[in-house]
């Protein structure tokens, strides 16, 4: 589904942000990207999206080299949650942010209507249809952000900080959700409790590379690992 070759990226030629690193995550699978900040995890989704473009070596998604030919095909196969919400419900109501996609693509709005209540249904935010955005609460806005996106049917949804900000009710919410997902799933964040929880593999990302590609469950667990990174033991493996 999604494959690095190599890739080199840098903002600056003098410092490469990631150098030589080669990953493949397979169709269905849920990873977490975890690191210290500036490892480079926001730039791997990036490059995933073709926001960014590496200096050398190659990205591909569902077997097409991401480049600006290709960007429409990978952005109708990538779906990506933001990690502030206000940056990407831009219709008024809720309804007309899940209708948008769907009818760009090309569906009628009756098409894309019922693909909305059935998203909408799915995750069992029906009550937030006919919502005023700027009305949501931060973890009513995820959920509603989650839905428009799954409402273009994407084969990946890419995931920033999913749960930050949330308070414990809707952060359970959200990671309902996302263990539900039937697409592959990539997630960057720092609340490794939700990563354990909801990846069966972590790509952990520091200096440029690949540290360790793994379990969820070896690579939380390994608290020495963990540490050389600069990050901590999920809270839950702390007591």
């Amino acid at each position: 589904m999604i494959e690095f070759r190599h890739v080199t990226f840098a903002y600056d030629s003098a410092h490469p942000v990631l150098e030589d690193i080669s990953f493949q995550i397979e169709e269905g699978e849920s990873v977490g990207l975890i690191g210290a900040n500036g490892a480079g995890k926001s730039t791997v989704m990036k490059l995933i999206l073709g926001l960014l473009f590496p200096q050398s070596g190659e990205v591909l998604v569902n077997g097409i080299p991401v480049s600006k030919d290709t960007l429409a095909d990978v952005r109708r196969t990538c779906g990506f949650v933001l990690q502030n919400s206000d940056n990407q419900m831009f219709m008024p109501t809720v309804k007309e942010d899940l209708l948008f996609g769907p009818v760009n693509y090309g569906l009628s709005r009756e098409e894309a209507e019922a693909k909305a209540d059935a998203v909408l249904e799915q995750l069992q935010i029906e009550d937030l249809k006919e919502r005023y955005n700027h009305r949501l609460s931060g973890g009513e806005k995820r959920m509603a952000a989650i839905a428009a996106v799954l409402a273009m049917e994407p084969k990946a949804v890419l995931m920033d900080e999913p749960t930050s900000a949330l308070d414990p009710y809707n952060r359970r919410q959200i990671i309902g959700v996302i263990k539900e997902m039937p697409v592959t799933r990539v997630i960057t964040s720092h609340d490794l409790d939700m990563i354990l929880d909801t990846c069966s593999r972590v790509l952990l990302i520091g200096n440029g590379k690949i540290q360790a590609d793994g379990s969820a469950d070896d690579i939380l667990r390994n608290k020495e690992l963990l540490e050389s990174s600069r990050l901590e033991l999920p809270l839950c493996l702390q007591r």
